[in-house]
C-alpha cells in the first residue's frame, strides 16, 4: 500500500475522490471506510488479523450514477489490484457458473504487473546504464589492451596533441559518443542489436473439457521447455532503447519476488467489483422454477465460496480470497437485493443506494471534476493549437438537455453527456485544422448549444445516439 495511504482518514479519502465524482456522498463515505479498515487491520495484532474480514459492499443505483467509478478511483487512491467483472457474463449459454475463479486470476494478473511495474522504476537507473553500455559498444566497440590497432577510430577533430596509443582514443572517442547519447543527438542513427525473443511453440492446446488454469499451465510447460532464440534487428537508437531497457529490466528483476508480495498484494489489498448483480437474482421466490432461474441461482452458488472467502491456484501461486473487498452494483429495476441466495446477501452487508442524477449534478459533471469531459475536449483540441472554452450559461444548457433527454427516452445518468458533447462538437473536430486553423478561439455559448442540439430534443427516435 502507498505510504500516504496510512495519512489519508475517510474524510480525506472521500475529498480524493470528490474531485472526480459529483455527489452520492453515502457511497463515498461508506467505501472510503472500507478502505481505511484495511490499514486498521493491518496494526492490529497478528493473531487478530485473520479473523477482521472485509465489510464488502453492494452499490443499488441506475446506469450512469457512478457505481464504477467510484470503485475505480478508490482502487488508484489505495494504490491497489482491483479489476471489474460482469456477473451476467457467467450466465452465457452452456456455462453455468462459467470459471467464476477467473476474476481472481485477473486480480493476481493486474497484481503482478503492477508490482513489476514498480520493479522496474527501482532498477530503471541500472538498466539505463547497461542499455547505454550496449548501445556504445555498437557504435564503437571497445578495445582491450595490447589489441592490434585497426586505425578505424575517428581523430579528434583540431587537436594537436595525440594520443600514444589507439587504447587512449578508443576511450576517448567513446566518451565523446556517450555524451552524444545522453543529449539524445544520435536517436535517429541505426544500430543492430541482439536480444532475447521467447520461443513461440505454436501449439494449440485447447481441447474439450481443459479449463483456462490448464490451459495456462500447458502453455506456459511448452514455453519453458523450449530454448529462447536471439534476434538480430537494426534500429534506430531510440527503438534499440526501448527494446533493450525492457529486456534489461526484466533481467534485473526477481520474478520470484515479483510474485510473491504480487500475491500477498492481491490478498490484502484487492478489490473485485461485480457489476450487474442484479442480473442473476431471480425475481421469483423458491418454486422449481427452470431455465434462466437454475442459472441465475447456479452463478450465486459459484461466487459465494469465492466471496466467502477461498483458495484460487493461479499460475503466480495460489491466493486466498478472505481479505479481498468485493464491491457488488446492480440497477434492480426487476429484481431486487432480497432476490439474492441469503448466503450470498449475507456477504454483502453494507448496501448504499446511489442517487439518480439531478439537471444540477450534470451542470457539476461538466464543471468541476478534473476529468471533466469539457476539460477532455479543450485537451484534444490543444493538441492543435485550437482554443475551446466553455461559457457557465453553455454548461447550464447542456445539463439541462441531457437531464431532459434521460427523462423522456431512457435513463442512462452521465453517460448521456458524452451524447450530447459529441454532437455539439462534432462539426468542430471535424474542421479542425483544415477549416479552423491553429490559434483559434472558439467559445461555445448558450445559443450554440440550443442551436446544435435542439434536434436531439426534437426527436423521440434517439436510438442511434444512445449509448
Amino acid at each position: 500500500m502507498k505510504d500516504e495511504i496510512s495519512y489519508l482518514t475517510p474524510r480525506q479519502i472521500v475529498l480524493e475522490l470528490d474531485k472526480y465524482i459529483v455527489g452520492q456522498h453515502d457511497a463515498k463515505r461508506n467505501v472510503a471506510i472500507a478502505l481505511r479498515n484495511r490499514w486498521r487491520r493491518m496494526q492490529a495484532p497478528a493473531d487478530m488479523q485473520q479473523d477482521i474480514v472485509p465489510n464488502n459492499i453492494l452499490m443499488i443505483g441506475a446506469t450512469g450514477v457512478g457505481k464504477t467509478e467510484i470503485a475505480r478511483r478508490l482502487a488508484k487512491i489505495a494504490d491497489a489490484p482491483f479489476t471489474k467483472v460482469e456477473a451476467s457474463k457467467f450466465t452465457e449459454v452452456g456455462y453455468v457458473g462459467r470459471d467464476v475463479e477467473s476474476m481472481v486470476r485477473d486480480l493476481v494478473e493486474q497484481s503482478v504487473h503492477m508490482v513489476k511495474a514498480a520493479k522496474k522504476t527501482e532498477v530503471e537507473a541500472r538498466a539505463t546504464q547497461i542499455v547505454e553500455d550496449i548501445i556504445l559498444d555498437a557504435l564503437i566497440p571497445p578495445m582491450k589492451k595490447n589489441t592490434p590497432a585497426t586505425g578505424f577510430f575517428p581523430q579528434s577533430s583540431g587537436s594537436n596533441d595525440m594520443p600514444d596509443t589507439d587504447q587512449e582514443l578508443n576511450e576517448r572517442t567513446r566518451e565523446r559518443f556517450r555524451e552524444k547519447l545522453r543529449n539524445g543527438e544520435m536517436e535517429e542513427r541505426k544500430i543492430e542489436i541482439s536480444f532475447q525473443q521467447s520461443a513461440n511453440s505454436g501449439v494449440g492446446v485447447a481441447g474439450p473439457g481443459m479449463d483456462e488454469m490448464t490451459m495456462m499451465n500447458i502453455q506456459e510447460m511448452i514455453g519453458g521447455m523450449l530454448p529462447k532464440k536471439t534476434k538480430k534487428r537494426r534500429v534506430s537508437i531510440a527503438e534499440a532503447r526501448r527494446i533493450l531497457l525492457e529486456e534489461e529490466s526484466s533481467k534485473l528483476i526477481d520474478m520470484d519476488e515479483v510474485k510473491e508480495e504480487a500475491i500477498r498484494k492481491a490478498e490484502n489489498l484487492g478489490i473485485i467489483f461485480i457489476d450487474e448483480i442484479d442480473k442473476i437474482a431471480s425475481p421469483r421466490s423458491g418454486g422449481g422454477g427452470g431455465g434462466p432461474d437454475v442459472s441465475r441461482e447456479g452463478v450465486q452458488r459459484d461466487l459465494l465460496p469465492i466471496v466467502e472467502g477461498s483458495t484460487v491456484t493461479t499460475k503466480y501461486g495460489v491466493i486466498n480470497t478472505d481479505h479481498v473487498l468485493f464491491v457488488a452494483a446492480g440497477a434492480f429495476h426487476v429484481s431486487k437485493p432480497s432476490d439474492l441466495i441469503p448466503e450470498l446477501q449475507g456477504r454483502f452487508p453494507i448496501r448504499v443506494e446511489l442517487q439518480s442524477l439531478t439537471q444540477d449534478d450534470f451542470y457539476q459533471i461538466l464543471k468541476e471534476p478534473k476529468n471533466a469531459l469539457t476539460k477532455q475536449y479543450e485537451a484534444l483540441l490543444r493538441a492543435e493549437e485550437v482554443e475551446l472554452t466553455f461559457q457557465d450559461s453553455a454548461l447550464r444548457k447542456m445539463a439541462e438537455i441531457a437531464f431532459q433527454i434521460n427523462s423522456e427516452v431512457e435513463n442512462i445518468g452521465a453517460r448521456r453527456l458524452n451524447t450530447v458533447m459529441s454532437h455539439l462538437l462534432n462539426e468542430f473536430l471535424f474542421d479542425v485544422p483544415e477549416i479552423i486553423g491553429p490559434n483559434a478561439k472558439i467559445s461555445i455559448t448558450a445559443e450554440m448549444v440550443e442551436e446544435r442540439l435542439s434536434g436531439l430534443v426534437k426527436n423521440r427516435d434517439l436510438s442511434q445516439y444512445i449509448l
